[in-house]
C-alpha cells in the first residue's frame, strides 16, 4: 500500500492530495460503549479523521505495570476508527496537557531521585522510553501503510511551551523511527517565536495550535517552516472550565467563520475538541505556573469544551454550524443528522446508610507510619486523598500551620472540626487548643488535580510537603493512609447519618427500567459519587455547573447503587437523577 507523505506543501495519502479535516476524542474520557457513537457523529460532521491523545498515567499506574483494557484499549479504539472509514492521528507524549492529570505524566515518576522532566535525564528517559516502546508497537499494528487508520503520528506536545532541549525531541523521534513508525512525524505548538524555536525540529513536520486568527498563526508557523503545508492540530473552538470560575462557550458562528478561513487556503485542521467527554475519577488537571500567590486553577469533572457534540453525545448548533462550512470542501462526504441521545429522570434516589470515612480509614487503606508527613508521590499514590494523624501535646492555645497546602486540607482535634485549608487561601493557619492530656490531630488532604501545563508539571506533589507546625514547630510522628478510593468494597455501613464536616460515605439506590443517559445534580457541599462501583468524579458546589454526567453504559436493569462522599454537607438525605444537563 502506498503511504503518506508531507512534500511540496501538501499531505499526501496513497498519492492523492487530501486535506485533513479531523476532530478530537479522547478514548480515557469516554465509556468503551460510546465510542462507535462518537466516531459516527464525527463522520456525519463532514470530518475525515479523528485525533487522540494517549494517557501515559493510566497505561502505566505503576512502573512497569501496563493496563490496555476496558477504557485503555487503544487498539480498540483505533479499530472502531478504521470500521467508520476514518483517518486516525496519534498522540502518544508522552506529556499530552489535555487538562489530564499530570498533563499525562505518571505521578510515580515525581518521586525518583535525581528526575528532570521532558530533557535528556536518564531517570526521566528510562521512564519514557519504556512507555513509548511499549505503546508504539500496539500502533504500529494500526499505521496505514499495516491497512488501518493512523497517518500521523506527534511527538511530544507542546514542547516549545515548556523546553528548548532538541537532543530530547530528537531522541523521541528516534524511538518512534526504531519501533517502525512509517507514517509523518509532527510537532505541535502555539504560533509564537519562542514557542516554534524551542519545539520544532526540521526533521518533523510542524503544526499549530491556536483558536482565532488563523492567517496571523500560519503566517508565523511559515516563517519556521516555509514550505507548509498549512495545519492546525488544535482549532480550540471551546475552551475548559475551572472550579470557580465562569463556563466558557464561544459562539457557533464565529467558530464556523474561523474554519472557513483555514479551508478556503487549502489548511488542514483538527477540532480541539470534537467531543469533549468526561473528567471521570480523579483524572482532572489543574492549572498554575506559581508565577503568583493563588494561582492554581483546578479544573471542573465534565470535558464538554463547548464543543459541536456535547459531554453526553448530542449535536450542538456548533455542530451544524462546522457541517455548512465543511459541505463547500468535502461536498461528496458521508454527512449526516444525528439525533439527540435518549436521557431519563430517574428521579430522587434516597441514601439510607452511611459509613465515616475517620472512622473507616483501615478499611479503605493499609496504614504506615512516617516521621513527616509523606507526599503521595512519596508513597507512590496516584489520586485521591491521603490521611494524616498524629499525637498533639498539651496544655496550649495556639494555631496549626500550614506552609504548604496541596491542595485542600481539613483538619479535627479530638474529632472537633478545626477548618479548612485550600491552597489558595493567603492564610494557611487554624486555632487549635489541647488540654493537658492533649489530641489526636487528623489530618485529610484531598489532591484536587495535579498541574498539567507549564514549568510546575511533575513538580506538583500532593499531600503536605512542607509538613504542618504548630506555629514554627514542625510536628512528627504521623499514621499516614493513602487512600486512593478506587475500591469501596471494604465500607461497612450504618444506618445513613449525616453530621457537618464529618466527612462520610452515603449509599443509596435507584431503580432503572430502560438505561438512558441522565444526570446527577451536585448532592452537596463538595464531594465524589460513584454509580456501581464506578468513580463519576468530583463536584463543588462553587460550580460552574450543578450537575455530574452518568454514562447509560453505567447503568443496569434494576436496581443500580449510589454512593456519595460527601466532605461537608448534604443538601438533602437523597440525590435526584435529572434529564437537565446543567455545565453553566
Amino acid at each position: 500500500m502506498a503511504g503518506v507523505e508531507i512534500s511540496g506543501g501538501a499531505i499526501r495519502i496513497a498519492g492523492k492530495p487530501t486535506q485533513i479535516i479531523s476532530g478530537t476524542i479522547h478514548y480515557f474520557r469516554i465509556r468503551p460503549e460510546q465510542w462507535r457513537d462518537r466516531i459516527a457523529k464525527a463522520k456525519m460532521m463532514g470530518l475525515n479523521a479523528v485525533e487522540t491523545y494517549v494517557c501515559h498515567n493510566l497505561h502505566e499506574p505503576k512502573p512497569g505495570q501496563f493496563d490496555f483494557a476496558g477504557m485503555l484499549d487503544l487498539e480498540a479504539f483505533l479499530d472502531e476508527i478504521h470500521r467508520a472509514g476514518l483517518y486516525a492521528i496519534v498522540r502518544p507524549g508522552p506529556y499530552i496537557c489535555a487538562e489530564w492529570e499530570n498533563g499525562g505524566l505518571p505521578a510515580w515518576l515525581s518521586a525518583r531521585p535525581g528526575v528532570e522532566f521532558r530533557c535528556m535525564n536518564p531517570a526521566f528517559l528510562a521512564a519514557n522510553d519504556r512507555y513509548l516502546n511499549t505503546v508504539l508497537p500496539l500502533v504500529k499494528k494500526h499505521l496505514y501503510t499495516a491497512g488501518g487508520p493512523v497517518i500521523m503520528l506527534q511527538i511530544e506536545n507542546e514542547y516549545g511551551s515548556y523546553g528548548n532541549d532538541k537532543a530530547y525531541l530528537r531522541h523521541v523521534r528516534q524511538i518512534c523511527l526504531d519501533n517502525g513508525i512509517d507514517v509523518p512525524l509532527f510537532t505541535s505548538d502555539g504560533p509564537d517565536d519562542w514557542m516554534l524555536q524551542g519545539g520544532t525540529i526540521p526533521e518533523c513536520f510542524q503544526t499549530v495550535n491556536f483558536g482565532s486568527r488563523s492567517a496571523e498563526a500560519f503566517a508565523q508557523s511559515r516563517k519556521y517552516r516555509p514550505e507548509g503545508p498549512d495545519f492546525c492540530m488544535e482549532f480550540w473552538n471551546g475552551w475548559f472550565d475551572h472550579w470557580g470560575e465562569e463556563h466558557h462557550t464561544r459562539a457557533a458562528d464565529d467558530v464556523a467563520q474561523e474554519l472557513d478561513a483555514m479551508l478556503k487556503t487549502g489548511a488542514s485542521v483538527n477540532f480541539f475538541v470534537f467531543c469533549g467527554g468526561t473528567n471521570f475519577g480523579f483524572t482532572a488537571g489543574a492549572n498554575g505556573n506559581g508565577d503568583r500567590p493563588g494561582d492554581y486553577a483546578p479544573t471542573v469533572t465534565s470535558y464538554d469544551y463547548d464543543g459541536p457534540l456535547t459531554e453526553w453525545g448530542d449535536p450542538t448548533p456548533k455542530f451544524f454550524a462546522c457541517q455548512e462550512v465543511i459541505r463547500k470542501y468535502r461536498p461528496d462526504a458521508p454527512f449526516g443528522t444525528p439525533s439527540p441521545v435518549r436521557k431519563a429522570a430517574y428521579g430522587k434516589a434516597e441514601l439510607t446508610e452511611s459509613a465515616l470515612l475517620l472512622e473507616a480509614l483501615d478499611r479503605l487503606a493499609a496504614k504506615h507510619e512516617s516521621v513527616r508527613p509523606p507526599t503521595m508521590e512519596a508513597c507512590g499514590q496516584n489520586f485521591g486523598f491521603i490521611h494524616y494523624r498524629t499525637k498533639l501535646s498539651g496544655p496550649f492555645d495556639n494555631r496549626l500551620y500550614f506552609p504548604e497546602v496541596r491542595d485542600r486540607v481539613m483538619a479535627w482535634a479530638d474529632g472537633s472540626y478545626l477548618g479548612t485549608v485550600y491552597r489558595n487561601d493567603a492564610d494557611r493557619f487554624l486555632p487549635v487548643r489541647t488540654g493537658p492530656a492533649g489530641a489526636v490531630l487528623d489530618l485529610l488532604v484531598e489532591n484536587t488535580g495535579r498541574i498539567n501545563y507549564g514549568p510546575l508539571v511533575g513538580r506538583d506533589c500532593k499531600g503536605l510537603p512542607l509538613g504542618v507546625g504548630i506555629t514554627w514547630q514542625m510536628l512528627s510522628n504521623f499514621e499516614v493512609w493513602n487512600l486512593e478510593l478506587d475500591d469501596l468494597s471494604g465500607l461497612v455501613y450504618g444506618p445513613f447519618s449525616a453530621e457537618e464536616n464529618r466527612p462520610a460515605f452515603h449509599r443509596g439506590s435507584f431503580d432503572v427500567t430502560e438505561t438512558a443517559e441522565t444526570f446527577l445534580e451536585f448532592p452537596g457541599v463538595k464531594g465524589v459519587v460513584w454509580i456501581n462501583g464506578f468513580n463519576i468524579g468530583r463536584y463543588w458546589n462553587i460550580g460552574p455547573g450543578n450537575t455530574l454526567y452518568i454514562p447509560a453504559p453505567l447503568l443496569r436493569k434494576g436496581k443500580n447503587e449510589i454512593v456519595v462522599l460527601e466532605l461537608h454537607k448534604l443538601n438533602a438525605p437523597s440525590v435526584t437523577l435529572t434529564d437537565r444537563p446543567r455545565l453553566d
